[in-house]
């Protein structure tokens, strides 16, 4: 070994109180130690930095300075008792925000440093902690908005606690960007864990003007009543432009230029479905097809109207006006993937390479997915996903 000095990092992280990891209450614990010395010796010696250093770099998620839960409660509730008004809440949330993101800052230095497996463990607990955390924040900050707290003192705390879970997604999925470097582009999903008026993604760029159009993805969700909206797109002076949702107690309906369709879908049973709907001008026909079979078909739908250019592109949203106007009842809550356009028909074979992972499948022509296309705003998150090996 080279005869350095070296400070080797303490990375502590100790586990929530009814947590499913296998470390149990672990803590890895590290500190200086001269050449020279005898390794019990200087850990004895060396036992007040080595706090300090666990202190800053991993304190307890369930700590109440972090905004956690009192430890004498026994809850399991990361967010337990943070305060007793509405505002103070908003602020202590941001608090705990910012704690975590202090925390990530301090796992990227040490990720730099060592690429070791007890590193990447300790990012997947990260990752784990954070996502639980952010749960229960957008939960909470729900609730707020939903008993119509609506001061602008409030709405300015809110919009800082969506930017920060923004900044926390964004620096994980830096940390990850090793493994994405090694995988296709496509490779992915997003998940909307809360039907919220925040938590969306959006295309960078906008649809071509089209006289045809096929749309497909694979989609998973439970939710009730209704999925939300996968998928809305929005031009000047029409809102509607072309949107997919299930709202309510209603079926699945397409929306071109705010003409109706009710579509044949059933796919909130937990399950990943394919699902894909054609349209073309012409008479207005369309078809729908889930997984790889066609389910039902019309005319008449907004014929002779090509979908217009220049507009927004949202997933997970209803757009009541141009890029914004989200009412949380209508958000999509569940999973989705391999979102993709033609400005064509596609034909029903063509759908069931797309819905059996064929090697023919084709991808998107006016939009293919694929994780440098899109932008995640509010808490939704993406992951691995392979849409065969999922269904295995």
């Amino acid at each position: 070994m080279k005869r350095i000095s070296l400070k080797l990092f303490l990375i502590s992280f100790l586990f929530l109180e009814g947590s499913t990891q296998d470390f149990g209450q672990t803590q890895f614990i590290c500190t200086s130690v001269p050449k020279d010395m005898d390794l019990c010796t200087a850990t004895m010696q060396n036992n007040g930095p080595a706090e300090d250093l666990k202190t800053t770099v991993g304190p307890d998620l369930g700590d109440s300075k972090a905004g956690g839960r009192r430890k004498e409660t026994g809850s399991k509730n990361t967010m337990g008792d943070v305060s007793r008004g509405p505002t103070d809440t908003l602020a202590q949330l941001g608090q705990t925000l910012q704690t975590l993101k202090q925390r990530l800052e301090n796992l990227e230095q040490f990720s730099r440093n060592n690429n070791s497996a007890q590193t990447n463990s300790l990012k997947d607990l990260l990752q784990n902690k954070i996502d639980d955390m952010e749960k229960q924040v957008l939960s909470r900050v729900n609730t707020l908005e939903e008993s119509k707290l609506g001061q602008k003192n409030e709405t300015e705390q809110r919009g800082r606690v969506e930017s920060t879970l923004t900044s926390l997604h964004h620096r994980i999925t830096d940390l990850e960007k090793g493994q994405k470097d090694n995988r296709p582009l496509d490779k992915f999903q997003l998940t909307f864990p809360l039907r919220t008026n925040y938590m969306y993604a959006k295309v960078k760029k906008s649809l071509p003007e089209m006289y045809a159009f096929t749309v497909c993805m694979w989609i998973k969700s439970n939710a009730s009543p209704g999925v939300g909206t996968p998928f809305s797109y929005a031009v000047p002076g029409q809102a509607n432009e072309l949107v997919l949702i299930e709202w309510g107690n209603n079926p699945m309906e397409i929306l071109i230029n705010d003409k109706v369709a009710k579509l044949p879908f059933l796919i909130n049973d937990g399950k990943w479905h394919h699902i894909c709907v054609t349209w073309t001008t012409r008479d207005g026909v369309w078809e729908a097809f889930q997984d790889g079979v066609m389910r039902g078909n019309g005319e008449n739908l907004a014929p002779y109207h090509p979908i217009k250019p220049q507009g927004d592109l949202v997933l997970g949203q209803e757009q009541d006006t141009l890029g914004g106007g989200f009412d949380a009842t209508q958000a999509f809550v569940g999973e989705l993937a391999h979102f993709n356009i033609w400005d064509k028909k596609l034909s029903a074979g063509e759908i069931y390479n797309l819905a059996t992972c064929s090697s023919k499948a084709l991808v998107g022509n006016v939009f293919a997915w694929s994780e440098t296309s899109i932008e995640l705003y509010g808490g939704a998150s993406k992951w691995t996903f392979e849409p065969c090996r999922q269904l295995s």
